[in-house]
C-alpha cells in the first residue's frame, strides 16, 4: 500500500528535525515538510488551509473552535513553549519601572490574538493586578506598517484597541517614544541592536520566570501541531502516527543535548542551563500530551476566555483528538 503525501508546514527547530530530514518516519505518510517562521505557517494556515498538517497557534486555534467548522484538528504535541516575561519591552524614557507603571500605557501588540500576548495579559493580570483594560493597545506591523488579525475577533467592550497610524511600524513608534512598550513573542529590533531607548521591563527575565514557575507550575505552551480534519475523518490512525513521530523527534533531540563532548547548540553554558531547567521542571521539561500538561492547558483556556478571545469557556477535553488521550503500553 503506498503512503498518504501530506504537506507538512512546521518550525525549524531541533525537536522536529529528525521529521524534516528523515530520521524519524510518521508511520504510513510520505511528508513534504516545510520549514517556516510562524508568522507565514499561522496565516497560510487559518487564511487558507494551506497544509495538511501545520503548527499552529494555540490561542487562533481555541478562537476556531468556537466557530462552525474548524478546518484543523490539534494533537498533544507542543512545538514552541516559553516563559513571557521576556516578551514585555519598554522605551527606557517613559519611567516604567514595575508592571503597575503600565496602567494607563500605550502598548503595542502585532496581534491581539497572539498566543504570547495571551500569556503576557495573564501574567501582568493574575501576578501584578494590571487588566487588559487598563492601558491602550495599539495595533500595527512590527516592521513593516500594517498587519491584520489572522482570524477576526470580537473584544470586550472595556478594551481599548486602536489601529497604529498608516505608515508606522512598532518598531520606530517604540524607539521614539509614540508608543510606551511592545508585548510580543519577538524582541523589537531596536532592542536587538542595542538602542538604548528601548529594554525589557523585567531585567533578570530568568529568575523572574524561575520564581513564577515554582509558584504557579506553570511553563507556558504556545503552538500545537493541527492536523486536516477531513483527511484525520478518512484515517483516523493519523492523529496518533504523528503524536508517535514527534515525540521521538522530540527525544532524540534532548539525548543529543546531553551529549556534553560538543554541544549541539550555538551558544555557551549549555549543559549548565539544562540541568538548571531540570532543576526547576524535572527531568521530562519538555512534555508533550495532556495528562502531565493538563493543569497549564485549562489556565490558558481560562483566560483565553476571560481575555474576550473565546466567547464561550472552551474545555480541555475539546483541544485533541480523541485519540490522543490515551496511549498503550506494554
Amino acid at each position: 500500500m503506498s503512503k498518504l503525501q501530506l504537506s507538512i508546514a512546521m518550525g525549524d527547530y531541533d525537536r522536529t528535525r529528525a521529521i524534516y530530514d528523515g530520521r524519524v518516519q510518521i508511520d504510513g505518510v510520505d511528508p513534504v515538510c516545510m520549514l517556516q517562521v510562524p508568522e507565514e505557517m499561522f496565516f497560510r494556515a487559518f487564511r487558507h488551509q494551506a497544509y495538511d498538517a501545520s503548527e499552529i497557534s494555540f490561542s487562533s486555534y481555541v478562537v476556531s473552535l468556537t466557530r462552525p467548522d474548524p478546518h484543523y484538528i490539534a494533537i498533544p504535541v507542543f512545538l514552541s513553549r516559553a516563559f513571557r516575561h521576556t516578551s514585555i519591552y519598554i522605551n527606557t524614557t517613559k519611567g516604567i519601572k514595575t508592571p503597575k507603571d503600565l496602567i494607563g500605557k500605550r502598548i503595542g501588540i502585532a496581534e491581539y490574538q497572539l498566543t504570547a500576548n495571551v500569556w503576557v495579559r495573564a501574567i501582568l493580570e493574575d501576578e501584578y493586578g494590571v487588566k487588559p483594560s487598563d492601558v491602550q493597545w495599539v495595533r500595527g506591523g512590527m516592521d513593516t506598517a500594517g498587519r491584520p488579525e489572522k482570524l477576526k475577533i470580537d473584544l470586550p467592550a472595556d478594551v481599548k484597541l486602536e489601529q497604529a497610524p498608516e505608515g508606522a511600524t512598532l518598531n520606530h513608534m517604540l524607539a521614539e517614544g509614540e508608543i510606551d512598550a511592545f508585548v510580543g513573542p519577538r524582541w523589537p529590533r531596536s532592542f536587538n541592536e542595542g538602542d538604548p531607548r528601548v529594554g525589557r521591563l523585567f531585567e533578570d527575565t530568568v529568575g523572574v520566570a524561575e520564581e513564577y514557575y515554582k509558584r504557579t507550575q506553570l511553563f507556558p505552551i504556545m503552538h500545537l501541531l493541527g492536523l486536516r480534519r477531513s483527511l484525520v475523518e478518512d484515517h483516523p490512525w493519523l492523529p496518533g502516527a504523528f503524536q508517535k513521530a514527534f515525540t521521538q523527534a522530540k527525544a532524540l533531540s534532548q539525548s543529543a543535548l546531553d551529549d556534553t563532548s560538543a554541544t549541539k547548540v550555538t551558544m555557551p553554558f549549555v549543559e549548565d542551563t539544562l540541568q538548571r531547567a531540570r532543576a526547576l521542571i524535572g527531568p521530562d521539561f519538555w512534555s508533550y500530551g495532556t495528562a502531565s500538561n493538563y493543569k497549564v492547558l485549562d489556565y490558558f483556556l481560562e483566560q483565553h476566555h476571560r481575555q474576550g478571545l473565546s466567547p464561550r469557556r472552551v474545555t480541555v477535553e475539546e483541544l485533541f483528538h480523541p485519540s490522543t488521550y490515551e496511549a498503550y503500553s506494554l
